[in-house]
């Protein structure tokens, strides 16, 4: 029992300071992105363009912090467990843009909070998320991955045609689907690592993946960034991340919930809370409202 509990603790403490290193980096790489030049929506070159941005650079930096985080707390426990608390990164990023903006938490930013710290909270106790057999049939594994690239890229080609309508919304939504899924084979990966070593996790495609879903992932979040706000982003990304972690864990990564009745609904709402308190906070007044100007834009991606 001791033992159980002291990883649920360090768990615990990797996911919300992941989470706190995750939203601290998006306020800052949003704040960077939204002056970047239009024409490098949903471009590779976006990233370069960013990469002389300080502020952009040191989101970044907390976000591969935060990442590393997560990846340990994903070593220690189900990622059913880890995807709930990293939720609350929209928690910290709120914090920060407070202080940018000096705008009160008032009632939509307490029952925002109330509603995601409590959701977090029932769906742990309710589910009682805990380890079980990995699913081996690989027809399985394919079939959630090609469910979850398939909506990402429906949700990136609508996006393409609605820029700066809906658009930055659905991408932060399919990079929310490809992030569940790079969590999902950062767990792969690490057990692959602890049972082979190097040897035994270069010679899967599982670190592959790794990287070709973050950068995918980190130029959609950025495309998003650049045309919108952190209230119209943010709150998609935030959501549906978790989301689709739960769902490959549970799906081919063996993790277990409680499946009595009570226990699923509860859960189930628990869930609900967490999409509806990120959904309030992400549209909090102290979230950044806009894009700057264009003249701003220009000036500010300039060398030093």
């Amino acid at each position: 029992m001791t033992k159980v509990r002291s990883v649920s603790v360090l768990v615990l403490v990797l996911a919300v300071s992941a989470a706190c290193c995750l939203g601290f980096g998006y306020v800052l790489q949003q704040n960077a992105a939204q002056r970047a030049p239009l024409s490098d929506f949903l471009s590779p070159r976006l990233l370069f363009d960013l990469m002389r941005v300080p502020r952009w650079l040191g989101g970044i930096a907390l976000m591969v912090v935060g990442m590393a985080l997560g990846a340990m707390a994903l070593g220690q426990g189900e990622l059913s467990l880890v995807e709930p608390l990293l939720a609350t990164n929209l928690l910290f990023a709120l914090a920060l843009s407070r202080r940018q903006t000096r705008q009160p938490l008032g009632r939509q930013g307490w029952a925002g909070l109330a509603l995601l710290a409590g959701g977090v909270t029932t769906f742990i106790v309710a589910g009682q998320p805990r380890g079980g057999t990995a699913v081996t049939d690989p027809l399985r594994h394919w079939l959630i991955i090609g469910v979850m690239l398939g909506l990402a890229l429906l949700l990136t080609a609508h996006a393409r045609r609605s820029r700066l309508g809906s658009g930055p919304v659905l991408l932060a939504l399919a990079a929310g689907l490809l992030y569940g899924l790079q969590d999902a084979l950062t767990r792969v990966s690490g057990q692959r690592f602890s049972e082979g070593g190097l040897v035994e996790l270069v010679s899967g495609w599982q670190p592959y993946a790794l990287l070709a879903l973050g950068v995918t992932g980190l130029v959609l979040v950025q495309s998003a960034f650049e045309t919108a706000s952190l209230r119209a982003s943010l709150p998609a990304l935030t959501a549906a991340q978790p989301l689709a972690g739960i769902a490959c864990g549970i799906g081919f990564l063996g993790d277990r919930l409680r499946t009595d009745t009570g226990a699923l609904a509860w859960a189930a709402a628990g869930l609900a809370a967490i999409v509806a308190g990120v959904v309030l906070l992400g549209m909090h007044p102290a979230m950044p409202s806009g894009p700057a100007t264009r003249p701003e834009r220009a000036r500010d991606l300039q060398p030093g």
